[in-house]
């Protein structure tokens, strides 16, 4: 009985390597098709004249450039839809803040003690400030959203 299950996961596993390389053996295949063509391919360039050699490359570059655009413009979509739902993540947080803070102005003060211990870490010197705000401009995002907040 041990003989004849090791037997068998030998088999097994014959098979498995048989399948593998006959994958592996296709891919090869396909590699060695797809070089020959872009022998023959670029063979047929050189024979071109030089100003259709430069035409044949500016197409191939313009191609290169769509499919990259396109690209790009599929992960702005994507970034642009992240945004929105983030903007809306934040407006629900934000009602969240909102009445939270509004149901600590109903508990007695007697029973918050502690926020007063905030309020004096909260308390700023006054201070006087004249002219414009000087600022780098990889700091204006966060600059803003601390304005709005």
């Amino acid at each position: 009985p041990v003989l004849r299950l090791l037997e068998a996961q030998l088999q097994d596993q014959r098979r498995a390597h048989e399948e593998e390389m006959e994958t592996l053996r296709n891919q090869v295949d396909l590699m060695q098709e797809e070089l020959e063509k872009q022998q023959q391919a670029f063979l047929q360039t050189l024979q071109l004249s030089p100003e259709v050699q430069v035409e044949l490359g500016l197409q191939q570059e313009i191609t290169r450039l769509t499919n990259e655009n396109l690209d790009l413009k599929e992960l702005l979509e994507k970034l642009e839809k992240n945004e929105k739902k983030l903007k809306k993540q934040l407006k629900i947080y934000m009602k969240k803040v909102q009445d939270f803070e509004a149901s600590q102005t109903m508990v007695p003060v007697e029973r918050r003690p502690h926020e007063r211990n905030m309020q004096v870490a909260v308390q700023r010197k006054e201070k006087d400030f004249q002219g414009m705000l000087e600022y780098y401009k990889e700091d204006e995002p966060l600059l803003i959203r601390n304005l709005i907040t």
